[in-house]
Order: C-alpha cells, then structure tokens, then sequence
C-alpha cells in the first residue's frame, strides 16, 4: 500500500504552476518498537491530559495553545489566530531561487521527500520545471508548509519526479567554534599520516547502502525471537576500553590486521557479487520475526494472553559493513 501525501498543493516557478504531491521518502516503520506496560498486568500504559494544578483531566475541546512566559504566566493563542496569520505558501511551493547543490552545508539538511504530479493533469508543467533544473545543473529553493510551519525545500531531479529536502534555519544550526576551539593543534609526523592513508586505502569501497546493517535492530530482533521461543538470553561479554597508548604502534596493528582480513574480504565479496540479486525492498522487521516454535511455546507473556503466529518465517540478515 503506498504511504499517503504528506501535503499536497502546486509546484510554480514564475507563471509555470502544476498541481503536486509530497511524500516523506524514509520510513522508521520497519524498526522494532516497544509500547511501555504495567509489569504485574501486563496492560498498556496510557497517558492522560491532565491540568497540572488542579490534576483533573482536560478533553482535547479544552485544551488551546500557550506561549510561556514567565513561570506560570502563558500567553493564549488560539487556532483562529494561527489560521489569520497563515502564510501564501500553505498551498503553494513557490520556487524563489536557484543554486549550486555544493553551496548548500550539509548541517542544513533535514530530511528527504518525493515530489511527483498529482493526478492526470500537469505533468507537461512538471517536467518543464524538473528538466529545467536539471538543464541548469542547479538545485530550486522554495517554500513549503508543513504542520503550519513554513520550512525551506530544496528541489532536484530524481529519475522522472523531484527530490525535496527540508532545510534549517540559519538560527537553527549551531556554531562550531564553541566546541572546536578547544581542540589542540598538534603536528603529526609523516609516517603516521602514511600508515593512516594506508589503512583508509584498504577500507575504501563503493557506497552501497543496501550492505549495511542495523546491528542493534538485528540484536533486538534475536532477543525477541529467544523471548518468544523460551530460549535462554546468554549474557554479552564484557567489552573492551580500548584505549590508545602508544599511537605509531595502534596504526601499525590496524594496518597489519586490514592486512590480513583482505584476503577472507575479497573471496567473500566475489561470493556475494555472484550470488546478488536485485531486491525489491530490505527485509524488515515483520519479515524476521520467527513464528512460536511448538503448538504451546512459551513466551514472556505466556500468562497474559496467547502468543500470535508471524506472518512470515525468520529471514537471515545478510552479512554487511557497519553503518557510521
């Protein structure tokens, strides 16, 4: 099922105008997620609005919005007020402005989105504003409203439709130098910086997202699977500090164990290059849940209510380099 229009609207450039759709282009829907409940019930937990006074609940018919002053001093604002100051571009992504994709600073990046044509009319519009910007080598800026906040978009062809990402605010980014000054200028000699390169030499590759692996989704996904099963939960060995004493011998070991891993790395990257075929979406967390083993496993809530079957049997992860 395709995920729903986060806003929808029109798409102009000067006099150039087509009706368009905006979809978010990430997901956090796949990952494992916990509800909190009461541990001697078992029930769920919820949350009720109350008054922070008087301790009474408050029906949503009630409940406005306020801007804090001072400790108990707030200042009303209603939604017929926020309505009266609404901004042009709630219903229009006007394209202000052109500029190279490289003079935009990676900190002002939010997150990504899909534009594409909404409905059967205005996709000659669309693809004269998306090739147009794809001419020129440059990304549109423009304005959007979103949750009744205007926030500034970037726009940039992506196969037939546009790609939008959110930008920061100026007032929203923070300086560097607070946290950098700090740092201590050192000199390092040349055969550090020559063992270094030589390590990155050996762990350089290809961007390849869909390699990585959620190593702390996978986790969760097993404990659950054991928890499901009644299988015991083995205990994590203890880790290592890791500390650095003497940096030339770190870089030197690092060096010598890229070395030896080079070769396993290879043999198994021209097993996986063989065995590749292309996927239409990853594995998620529906699919690698394991079903209850036996017609009465045990679960942790076996007491509270009957295990459910999984849709689909576990899928193994493949194996991957680590995101980050």
């Amino acid at each position: 099922m395709a995920p729903r229009a986060n806003w929808k609207g029109f798409l102009r450039l000067s006099l150039v105008t087509c009706p368009v759709a905006l979809y978010p282009a990430t997901s956090d829907t796949e990952k494992v997620s916990f509800n909190q409940i009461n541990k001697k019930t078992g029930h769920r937990i919820k949350y009720l609005k109350v008054d922070a006074e008087t301790g009474d609940e408050v029906t949503s018919e009630d409940i406005v919005k306020g801007y804090k002053v001072d400790t108990d001093t707030y200042i009303e604002v209603t939604k017929d007020e926020l309505d009266e100051i609404a901004l042009d571009s709630t219903h229009t992504i006007e394209i202000d402005e052109f500029v190279p994709k490289a003079d935009i600073d990676s900190r002002y990046l939010i997150r990504p989105y899909y534009l594409v044509p909404d409905g059967k009319v205005g996709h000659d519009a669309f693809a004269v504003i998306r090739e147009t910007i794809r001419t020129m080598d440059k990304v549109a800026i423009g304005r959007v409203v979103l949750t009744n906040r205007e926030h500034i978009i970037a726009l940039e062809p992506l196969d037939n439709g546009l790609m939008g990402t959110l930008l920061r605010y100026p007032y929203e980014v923070r300086g560097e130098k607070d946290y950098f000054d700090d740092i201590q200028d050192v000199k390092l000699t040349k055969d550090m910086l020559d063992l270094a390169k030589h390590i990155v030499e050996k762990k350089s590759g290809a961007f390849e997202p869909e390699l990585f692996e959620d190593h702390y989704e996978t986790a969760l996904i097993d404990l659950i699977n054991k928890k499901r099963n009644g299988l015991p939960i083995a205990k994590a060995a203890p880790k290592t500090t890791g500390n650095v004493i003497n940096l030339m011998d770190a870089l030197k070991k690092s060096l010598a164990t890229e070395k030896d891993a080079a070769p396993a790395a290879k043999a198994n990257g021209k097993a996986a290059e063989k065995a590749k075929k292309p996927k239409k979406r990853i594995a998620g967390q529906r699919e690698m849940l394991l079903p209850i083993a036996g017609k009465g496993g045990k679960t942790a809530t076996a007491k509270e209510a009957p295990p459910k079957k999984a849709d689909k049997p576990v899928r193994a992860p493949a194996r991957g380099r680590k995101a980050g």
